[in-house]
């Protein structure tokens, strides 16, 4: 598929910000810029514009993270001078991104003003091209869904996808335009690499995969003028999601392990979800483990099999189908139809016996705190699934490794739309110690957040805004 991991950074870090996401708002003219030398990092002279823009995302970032706070709160958590954060907070305030929401009594001296973020100023749209359908969320900048759109078919044929992606995208333009002084600041895609991979699997029409290989997301769906858009494995937005509004308050390094149609995986370290040089890490369809014991999984003679051929809902739909209980869609198991019970317990016997292989694997290779484990499965179900899991694992002793904690995603099926609508944020506003560079390997952040403010007011044209 054209365009895999636009929003890759050239780390193949994300969740902080994504190089080349946007154009710089100022005029840089640094004579390195001009000569092409090696980035440098500097806090004085000219630089220190720069340094202003990533204090005001770093203070911006730090109200996001504690949810509410006083001025006297992020300058301990951004080591920022008390002047220095109350000036930042002043032009975030004009500028519409946060507000005072109370003040906090009890403590010494006058009670401290609180701030918060400012959901209703600026809006981002996340869409998941899934191989069964197309989900939406139009998401407000303090990260609630304020709106939501599935459009379900049998497989994803591209003209299918294009039409559903549409209908949500003007959908919520119009939401939107009627809320007076708000704006859609971009669009983010999330989607399968291989979106036609494993169509046998699936009984997917054998070019599926040829179409949407000549199809690049970023131009695909109709979004307006100048709106940016961002695409990303739908397993690694995700963990995005996670990351932003979810686990990530707890913890800075997990596996988030997606079980979805295929099952899928998204890697976050030190507080930032790792694509990759290829976009591809966390791939963990692939990896290997013990061969299933369900009987409608076709025998192979193999020592192993992939994780993707167990743990996946595609497995689950075979073996109901092989009992013959007839679903299309797992919602379809709640409330659980007869006789579906019995098949279900051995369905997450097997797929929770492979992903205790899988991460006992993943925690010999990569140090991290937890494993979060989410799915498409009616939430009792899935919990149900989390529990096996976690006593399965705890029942080996698997010596040499440090046994990561084993919690549930806090999203479901939205986790990979909403990880999808947190790009555009991320990329445009969160901070990034790359904005201090300069030379040809700076990153091509937006300035001033006033800036943006302006530039997304209804009517007026920017890189940034949809109107």
């Amino acid at each position: 598929m054209a365009a895999k991991g636009t929003v890759a950074s050239r780390t193949g870090a994300i969740g902080v910000v994504f190089p080349a996401a946007a154009k710089a708002a100022d005029d840089w003219s640094d004579s390195a810029e001009m000569s092409g030398e090696a980035p440098v990092l500097s806090g004085k002279g000219s630089n220190s514009v720069k340094v202003r823009h990533y204090n005001e995302r770093f203070v911006l970032d730090a109200i996001r993270r504690l949810k509410e706070a006083s001025k006297s709160d992020l300058a301990r958590a951004a080591n920022l001078t008390p002047a220095a954060v109350a000036a930042i907070v002043d032009g975030l305030e004009s500028s519409g991104f946060v507000k005072q929401v109370g003040k906090r009594f009890g403590q010494r001296g006058s009670p401290s003003t609180l701030y918060r973020l400012a959901p209703e100023r600026i809006y981002s749209v996340g869409i998941k091209i899934g191989r069964r359908a197309l989900e939406a969320v139009l998401v407000d900048f303090a990260g609630e869904v304020r709106s939501r759109e599935s459009h379900e078919y049998r497989f994803p044929d591209p003209d299918m996808v294009l039409k559903a992606g549409n209908m949500s995208l003007a959908n919520f333009d119009k939401l939107v335009e009627g809320l007076g002084d708000a704006s859609i600041v971009g669009v983010g895609i999330a989607s399968p690499y291989f979106l036609g991979g494993w169509s046998e699997e699936l009984g997917f029409p054998d070019d599926l995969g040829s179409r949407w290989e000549a199809i690049d997301l970023t131009t695909f769906f109709a979004t307006k003028p100048k709106t940016p858009v961002f695409v990303e494995n739908d397993a690694s937005s995700a963990a995005l999601a996670e990351l932003i509004q979810g686990i990530g308050a707890r913890f800075r390094d997990f596996m988030h392990i997606s079980i979805d149609t295929f099952v899928g995986g998204g890697l976050v370290q030190g507080g930032k979800v790792h694509t990759g040089p290829h976009g591809n890490s966390a791939a963990l369809g692939p990896l290997p483990v013990s061969p299933s014991s369900l009987d409608s999984v076709a025998a192979k003679p193999a020592r192993y099999q992939s994780l993707l051929h167990r743990a996946s809902i595609y497995v689950l739909v075979n073996h109901l189908k092989s009992r013959g209980i007839e679903i299309n869609r797992v919602r379809e198991l709640d409330p659980l139809p007869p006789g579906a019970r019995e098949p279900l317990s051995e369905w997450i016997d097997d797929c929770a016996n492979a992903l205790v292989e899988a991460i006992i694997a993943i925690t010999s290779v990569i140090d991290i705190e937890a494993i979060v484990l989410d799915s498409i499965l009616p939430r009792p179900i899935h919990l149900e699934l989390l529990a096996k899991v976690q006593t399965q694992f705890n029942r080996i002793s698997a010596i040499g490794i440090v046994a990561p904690e084993i919690v549930s995603g806090q999203f479901g099926p939205e986790a990979s739309p909403i990880g999808a609508a947190m790009l555009p944020f991320s990329a445009l506003l969160a901070p990034d110690s790359g904005v201090l560079m300069i030379g040809k390997d700076r990153t091509m952040l937006l300035g001033s957040l006033s800036r943006l403010a302006s530039q997304s007011q209804p009517g007026r044209s920017s890189a940034t805004s949809t109107g």
